[in-house]
C-alpha cells in the first residue's frame, strides 16, 4: 500500500547513544562517560567509542550535557561588521584561543545600532553561553540591566573605561588620535585635512587628533566623512572630493588604513607625489600597510592581543579563577613610514 510519503521520510532517525553502544559492544553507561568525561575513561575504549560515533553518525546532544553541568560551551562575540578588516584578527584570536580551553565561538553581528546589540544579546542568552564578548562599552540601559540579571562573565573590548560591566581588554581611542597628531605635528605638517568614518570611536580618535593639532596652534584645513565600512575606493573619492573643491593641506589623516591606501592611490593618480607633495596617515596597521607603495605611517593595535585575552579573562572566569586584573589596556604604537 501506498502511503505517499518518501522512503526516507518513513525509516529515518537521528541515531541515539544506545546505538553507539550497541556498535562500539560497550553499555550507554560507559559511552556516556567516554564522550562526556574522557579523562576519565581508558584510552582504548574511548577510542572505540569514537569510532563507533562515526560510524553511526551520532551527534552528540550538547544541550543535555550543558544543562546536567550549567554549562554549554558556548561564547558569543558581539561585533557591529564582519567586513570590517579591523576586526578580523580579534575574531580569529579570540575564536583560536577559546577553542583550546574546549570553548565554542557564536558570532553575532548587529551593526553600530545599540538597539539591534541589546535584541540580539537578549536572544542570546535565550540559549545560556557561558560568557558574552561585547565590541566597545556603549550600550543601552536594557542591555545592561539584562546583562546584570543574566549574571554571566562578560568582556568589552576595543575601548577603555575604568568602569566595564564585568571586564575589558582595549585602548584609548582618544589618546591614540591626540598621539597621531602630535606626531604629525612635529614632523612639521601645518594644514592637515580629515578623511573619516563617523562611528563612535572614529570620533573618539578624531577628537583626539583635532586636540593634539590645535595644541600646536594648527586648524583643520577640511574634513570629508565617509560611511562605515572604510574602502579604498572611498578613499579614493574622498580625497578627489577634496582637492576638487580647492582644499589646501599638506597631510591627509585618515582614520583606518583601509582610507590612507585609497587616498594614496588618488593622489598618485593625480601626479602627486607622497610624502612630499601630499603626506597621508591611517589607522590599524593592518596586514598590507607596511607593504603598501609608499609603505602607510599609521598607529599599531595589537588586534591578535584583544582577542587572546578576551578569551583569557572569560575562560579563567568561567573557571572560577581569580581575575587579578579585570582591566587590560593594550595601548598602541606609532608606526612612522614613508608616506608621512
Amino acid at each position: 500500500m501506498k502511503t505517499g510519503k518518501h522512503p526516507r521520510q518513513i525509516s529515518a532517525r537521528a541515531p541515539t547513544l544506545d546505538d553507539v553502544a550497541r556498535t562500539a559492544g560497550l553499555s550507554s553507561m560507559t559511552v556516556s562517560r567516554a564522550l562526556n568525561t574522557p579523562q576519565l575513561v581508558r584510552p582504548a575504549t574511548v577510542a572505540k567509542v569514537m569510532a563507533a560515533v562515526t560510524a553511526t553518525g551520532y551527534i552528540p546532544n550538547a544541550l543535555a550535557g550543558g544543562l546536567a553541568s550549567s554549562r554549554s560551551r558556548l561564547i558569543a562575540l558581539v561585533v557591529p561588521q564582519i567586513n570590517n578588516p579591523m576586526f578580523v584578527d580579534t575574531i580569529q584570536a579570540l575564536n583560536d584561543a577559546l577553542a583550546q580551553r574546549g570553548y565554542t565561538l557564536l558570532l553575532c553581528v548587529t551593526g553600530y545600532s545599540e538597539t539591534a546589540e541589546a535584541d540580539t544579546v537578549a536572544t542570546i542568552l535565550s540559549r545560556r553561553p557561558d560568557g558574552i564578548v561585547l565590541t566597545g562599552i556603549h550600550h543601552t540601559q536594557t542591555l545592561k540591566r539584562v546583562i546584570m540579571q543574566a549574571a554571566v562573565p562578560v568582556v568589552e573590548i576595543w575601548d577603555m573605561t575604568p568602569t566595564p560591566l564585568d571586564m575589558l581588554v582595549g585602548f584609548s581611542h582618544e589618546k591614540a588620535g591626540n598621539c597621531l597628531g602630535h606626531f604629525l605635528a612635529q614632523k612639521g605638517y601645518s594644514r592637515p585635512a580629515l578623511i573619516w568614518t563617523d562611528d563612535r570611536r572614529g570620533r573618539q580618535r578624531k577628537q583626539g587628533v583635532i586636540a593634539s593639532f590645535h595644541q600646536h596652534g594648527i586648524t583643520i584645513s577640511a574634513e570629508s566623512s565617509v560611511p562605515l565600512p572604510a574602502s579604498l575606493q572611498l578613499g579614493r573619492e574622498a580625497l578627489a572630493a577634496l582637492l576638487d573643491s580647492g582644499t589646501s593641506c599638506d597631510v591627509i589623516v585618515c582614520s583606518s588604513d583601509t582610507l590612507a591606501q585609497g587616498a594614496i592611490m588618488e593622489a598618485q593618480a593625480r601626479q602627486l607625489s607622497v610624502p612630499q607633495q601630499l603626506a597621508v596617515s591611517g589607522f590599524g596597521d593592518l596586514a598590507f600597510a607596511a607593504w603598501n607603495q609608499p609603505a602607510i605611517t599609521t598607529v599599531h593595535i595589537d588586534r591578535a592581543a584583544i582577542g587572546h585575552r578576551a578569551a583569557t579573562l572569560l575562560a579563567d572566569s568561567i573557571a572560577g579563577l581569580t581575575i587579578a586584573e579585570p582591566i587590560i589596556d593594550i595601548g598602541f604604537t606609532m608606526v612612522e613610514r614613508d608616506s608621512a
